[in-house]
């Protein structure tokens, strides 16, 4: 997701953990028993923010009555849960006056993994490896490796973070189906704000051999623990805009040598990248897949059901025109997540993710406000009532 970013001063003690080197095949869909609708795909909601709405007064329900959210996407149709992690994101208790837990750190995570398992949905996993927001223009060096100038010391720090985090997984057997490695990584990971003598990250730059190795020694770790836990992850990457989908594979396979993945995913929002016209995303997925024999994923995504707001807060969707034949109504909305699925489903894609279905407004606090930027995109009206967007996680698609 593309957001304003800036970062505080963290902390962060790494634990070192052994490893086992070991290479597993990707986890690859098989077709349903009518040859139509891929039995592995992935009707995916990013529901990052749930834990912090609802400490903050957020209350989401069905029919007026309320509700779990991860139980009512489920019963909608949802199966996947996309989740963020940042490294150390203590800057949120400077936000809250040290009164509420580290959102989007790995015990928030955890405590949303275990409401997913609960409602009976697989988990994509997002590392940042930042912390703070990741996104093409902000990919921050989290502050516990700031004083790293060795290529080879950064990439063992992220492979004892990624391994430290999956054993904590491990032992609450929380380990996901999905992992993510870098959040739209356009131009690198950790290759903003970095301090003199921080390796250089940076692939619009050239830098492929530094963010390859980094890239692959997270890898690593995940394959590491597949092997030690018996477990099969599917390993994904991630970039901004479908436009850049074609040359960034053959880049970071051939220049940053990175191989051992089995998913490209992308984010498509209408208003931001326009490239690509909403009709013609179907075709960059085929060719994709054709160029570079990899699953393509759709993984972040949304549509506004209005242009009103619901607190002080502005919103990132206003008056930008909706795209042709998706005017901004629950009905729009949702015809326009039926059209795009049917569109990666029809093209190979093995899934798609909505970012943040869930972001209505409360009295939480970002960086930016209190409530949401988003709430106009969410699958909850301003009573908190669950819309007939949801229609399209159970569409009868072909």
């Amino acid at each position: 997701m593309i957001l304003r970013v800036f970062i505080r001063p963290v902390l962060f003690l790494l634990v070192f953990a052994s490893c086992v080197s070991c290479k597993k095949e990707g986890v690859k869909p098989q077709p349903d028993e009518n040859g139509n609708i891929p039995a592995g795909f992935a009707m995916g909601v990013d529901l990052s923010y749930v834990n912090q709405v609802e400490d903050h007064g957020g209350v989401y329900r069905e029919n007026g009555q309320q509700v779990d959210p991860f139980k009512v996407l489920a019963r909608h149709g949802a199966n996947t849960v996309r989740l963020r992690l940042w490294h150390n994101p203590d800057w949120v208790f400077d936000l809250y006056n040290h009164s509420v837990p580290l959102y989007s750190g790995l015990d928030d995570v955890i405590k949303s993994m275990e409401r997913a398992k609960e409602a009976g949905m697989d988990v994509l996993l997002d590392f940042h490896y930042s912390d703070t927001w990741a996104d093409p223009g902000h990919q921050d060096v989290p502050r516990a490796w700031r004083d790293i100038t060795d290529i080879q010391v950064l990439a063992d720090s992220v492979y004892q973070y990624t391994f430290n985090v999956l054993s904590r997984l491990r032992e609450k057997d929380l380990l996901p189906k999905m992992i993510q490695v870098g959040n739209e990584t356009n131009c690198g990971m950790m290759m903003t704000h970095t301090p003199a003598g921080f390796p250089s990250l940076n692939v619009c730059q050239g830098h492929w051999a530094n963010f390859g190795k980094v890239v692959n020694a997270a890898i690593s770790a995940i394959r590491d623990m597949d092997a030690l836990a018996g477990h099969s992850t599917q390993v994904i990457l991630h970039v901004a805009d479908p436009k850049n989908l074609n040359y960034w594979m053959g880049d970071v396979i051939h220049k940053g040598n990175v191989t051992d993945f089995d998913v490209m995913g992308f984010s498509y929002y209408h208003i931001w990248h326009t490239t690509v016209a909403f009709n013609g995303l179907g075709n960059v997925v085929k060719q994709v897949k054709t160029n570079y024999n990899r699953d393509v994923m759709l993984l972040e995504t949304a549509y506004p059901f209005t242009t009103a707001n619901n607190d002080n807060y502005p919103n990132l969707y206003y008056n930008q025109p909706p795209v042709a034949g998706f005017p901004y109504t629950v009905e729009g909305q949702r015809d326009f997540m039926i059209a795009l699925t049917q569109s990666m489903m029809d093209a190979g894609a093995i899934g798609v993710f909505y970012w943040e279905p869930a972001w209505i407004s409360s009295s939480m606090v970002d960086l930016w406000g209190t409530g949401s930027s988003w709430e106009n995109c969410a699958f909850f009206n301003f009573s908190g009532n669950v819309t007939d967007v949801v229609q399209y996680l159970n569409w009868d698609y072909q």
